[in-house]
């Protein structure tokens, strides 16, 4: 059974970001979505994709190839609507730049334990953006609840074959899913509160 966690997985992860896109294109509102994690995410899921083809692990390559297409939309979308962050031009080039070199030295391996770090390095401006913006209200929560969902399945899978890249992935995607989940949620309830004591006035 646990053979199957990638294919899980590739249920929560193909179609993971279309929820934000739909979101955006419907409504244009970018409030709490970050530039910055979407290149990242882009960025990062084309090379687990190399990671996993060098792996073996040949059903990953779907929802990782989905990722970094539906995320690098979301980013072209926000560019879009303005909402480039030009300070982090610069070392996202950077990072990109180390994932190549990584590969092209370290292999497999070097790729992989760069990868590790990638999660966090991914996440943090998604939190940043959301947790420092007083209405998130660009968030889409079903993006983050497929998140949530394939990055616990694996976790789950890199704890049954001693990944610790995959666990490390896990745990961090799991983490922040659940804090983005918690904002979008306590705007959403601040909102109502705010639009029902307008109403009652």
């Amino acid at each position: 059974m646990l053979d199957l966690l990638p294919i899980a997985a590739a249920v929560f992860g193909i179609p993971q970001y279309l929820p934000q896109i739909v979101k955006l294109r419907a409504t244009g509102d970018t409030a709490g979505v970050s530039w910055s994690w979407a290149t990242l995410t882009s960025l990062n899921n084309a090379a687990w994709f190399v990671y996993f083809m060098l792996s073996g692990y040949w059903t990953a390559s779907l929802p990782s190839t989905a990722a970094s297409l539906l995320a690098g939309t979301v980013a072209v979308m926000l560019v879009r609507r303005g909402a480039l962050n030009r300070r982090a031009v610069g070392w996202i080039g950077g990072w990109a730049g180390l994932l190549v070199i990584a590969g092209v030295v370290g292999g497999r391996v070097g790729l992989g334990t760069l990868l590790a770090a990638a999660s966090i390095v991914q996440v943090a401006p998604s939190l940043w953006t959301a947790y420092r913006t007083a209405h998130p209200t660009g968030i889409s929560q079903l993006t983050w609840a497929l998140v949530f969902g394939e990055l616990s399945c694996w976790l789950a899978f890199g704890l049954w074959k001693t990944d610790a890249r995959l666990i490390t992935l896990g745990a961090t995607g799991v983490l922040a899913s659940v804090l983005m989940l918690a904002r979008a949620r306590r705007t959403a309830v601040n909102l109502a509160g705010i639009d029902g004591a307008g109403s009652r006035a």
